[in-house]
């Protein structure tokens, strides 16, 4: 049960058939009893003409005994003291009015059935004359339910009173009863409609919600069988499929895509990166043992310079990949804030022929790395220049620019990005005696990057190189 629901699948289907069932059952509810309140107000509307109807009659001066009534509803006539005068002759049981009498009471006086105290000179002189018998009608209609049984038939009825003051009878009250058989009739088949069918809706919303998941998700199963390929062959050169749409999966699809490449090239370099460095730190170490070696075997012949030379070669390497190995894993530059052009000076006294012409910038930082930094871009300057360096720091705006410039051959416009990456000397710095291991630029533009500047080279006025570092001067 846990893995059928752990897929998105699933719970879309349920999710569906969730929100589907309460809609379902919220416009049934709002239906049935807006059904139910339409036929009740039709009943009680029903209840109320036939209610007027008698009132009209007896407005008119009929007699009790006289009273057309409706046969099919139940009506009663109760006088004061809640007394039944007239009712429907079938009548048998009544409740839900002033009183469940069924059988009217004689009357006796003028407001009699005719029985008694009356002659029939003065019902003729009643009939002759328009206004005997008219009252007064209440105003409003009072409605109540109940139930009756009329010629053996029981049902349930919306009962309309209606008052009135009928001039020699006295107050009034007409009870006409709405049959509620339709409402019960409609509203239960409404029911049972809705109870058969809600279900068999439930059932093609959950079907049709797990077809057409099932379809949408078809791709995104695709990417994670390829996934699991990719992971157990360790292949990052293979890709995903990626589907002919323009939705979120072909998108994920494609982004899958961009990082697998991605990281396959990160490992490329990764392995590139410890293939060169197993070789440049190959060859020092290899020659100071041969160094060390031969002292031990002919003390006289033990070049001290030599393995001195090579020991600190050793140790700027290590340094530098040290360094990398931080950049990569992301390490922090810091915020403290200190004088760029004073790191110039210092970086540059004590070596020849190096001119230092600096104002004071302030930037925010790794001071160390930016030290680095300078220093790197010196030792590349003084081992292609003929015979001077320059270096400038000034304010450009919001940024702080750091030149170095040299009196060399310059860099090739192919090669300016290309000296920027690990391990990389041209063709004329090759030789380990002259050059380092590749690394000082590659360095010099992470370090800048990271301070959310900039390392470019281009060509110097005395048609050297002239590497540019710009550094923000408000970093963040």
């Amino acid at each position: 049960m846990r893995r059928l629901f752990g897929s998105v699948r699933s719970r879309a289907t349920l999710g569906a058939a969730l929100v589907v069932a309460v809609a379902l059952v919220a416009a049934g509810a709002a239906v049935l009893l807006s059904l139910r309140s339409t036929l009740i107000d039709q009943a009680g509307n029903d209840a109320e003409r036939t209610a007027q109807n008698v009132v009209a009659q007896l407005n008119l001066g009929k007699a009790y005994d006289q009273l057309d009534l409706d046969d099919d509803s139940p009506v009663q006539v109760v006088a004061a003291n809640n007394t039944l005068v007239a009712a429907n002759d079938d009548l048998e049981r009544i409740s839900g009015t002033a009183t469940d009498a069924v059988k009217p009471q004689p009357q006796t006086g003028g407001t009699g059935t005719g029985d008694t105290g009356t002659g029939g000179e003065d019902a003729d002189d009643a009939d002759d004359d328009p206004t005997h018998g008219v009252g007064e009608i209440g105003e409003g209609t009072r409605f109540t339910d109940g139930s009756a049984t009329i010629d053996g038939e029981s049902a349930d009825y919306r009962f309309a009173a209606v008052t009135m003051e009928a001039k020699g009878r006295g107050p009034l009250t007409v009870y006409a009863g709405g049959s509620l058989d339709a409402e019960r009739s409609a509203v239960n088949t409404a029911l049972t409609v809705m109870l058969i069918g809600f279900p068999l809706l439930l059932g093609v919303v959950a079907a049709v919600t797990w077809l057409v998941t099932r379809r949408a998700l078809r791709p995104v199963e695709g990417i994670r069988r390829e996934m699991a390929a990719i992971t157990a062959s360790q292949d990052l050169a293979r890709r995903v499929p990626e589907p002919d749409t323009h939705d979120e999966v072909a998108r994920l699809a494609r982004t899958t895509n961009e990082t697998l490449a991605a990281l396959e090239t990160s490992v490329e370099q990764q392995r590139r990166f410890v293939a060169d460095a197993s070789h440049e730190l190959r060859s020092p170490i290899a020659s100071l043992r041969t160094q060390l070696e031969v002292g031990a075997a002919h003390p006289e012949l033990l070049d001290v310079p030599g393995a001195v030379e090579d020991t600190v070669r050793l140790q700027r390497l290590a340094a530098d990949l040290l360094l990398l190995a931080r950049l990569d894993a992301g390490e922090a530059p810091g915020a403290k804030r200190f004088d760029l052009g004073e790191v110039a000076r210092r970086e540059a006294r004590g070596r020849e022929n190096v001119t230092v012409r600096a104002d004071v910038v302030e930037v925010a930082g790794s001071r160390s790395q930016l030290e680095r930094v300078i220093g790197n871009l010196l030792d590349n300057a003084q081992r292609h220049a003929r015979s001077a360096v320059t270096v400038t720091v000034r304010t450009d705006g919001a940024w702080a620019v750091a030149a170095v410039a040299d009196d060399g051959d310059g860099v090739a416009e192919a090669d300016r990005e290309r000296i920027f990456e690990r391990f990389v000397r041209l063709d004329e710095a090759r030789s380990r005696d002259d050059g380092g291991a590749g690394l000082g630029l590659a360095i010099a533009r992470d370090v800048a990057v990271r301070h959310g500047g900039t390392l470019t080279v281009g060509r110097a006025p005395a048609g050297g190189a002239l590497f540019e570092l710009r550094l923000p001067q408000d970093r963040p």
